[in-house]
């Protein structure tokens, strides 16, 4: 990928993850993702690419729906082109609590609670390197 479009894309971003906001550092770089996957037809544009975790990329995949594990309907992922955070998101301490369908489905399918991750979301909010 071209630096100069890794560059903007990390700090459109704020240098975060898009999808779970765990800021990109080392030894665990971010990467960037095709919110609409390719062999669905998404572009590899500015406006279709995000910064994202690899835990994030990796569940998320090429995934751009999922069924609403509160209601059993088909919902769209988590966009951070056209959906804010925070309609379908907030903080309890670590642990991101989806408000919406999107939210729901985003939450499930890309495992944004995993115990890991809220160990690791408090233990970098605990070295003050991230807020919730």
């Amino acid at each position: 990928m071209d630096e100069q479009l890794l560059n903007s894309i990390s700090a459109r971003a704020d240098y975060r993850c898009e999808y779970c906001l765990i800021p990109d550092f080392l030894p665990f770089p971010h990467e960037v993702d095709h919110i609409i996957a390719k062999k669905h037809g998404g572009p590899s544009t500015f406006d279709n690419l995000a910064l994202s975790c690899e835990h994030c990329n990796g569940c998320k995949s090429s995934n751009i729906a999922g069924l609403d594990p509160k209601t059993g309907r088909l919902s769209l992922l988590f966009n951070p082109r056209k959906h804010p955070w925070k309609r379908h998101f907030k903080w309890n301490g670590a642990v991101i609590v989806p408000k919406t369908p999107i939210g729901r489905v985003t939450e499930y399918v890309m495992n944004v609670n995993a115990i890991a991750r809220i160990i690791l979301r408090q233990n970098l909010a605990d070295e003050g390197v991230f807020n919730f």
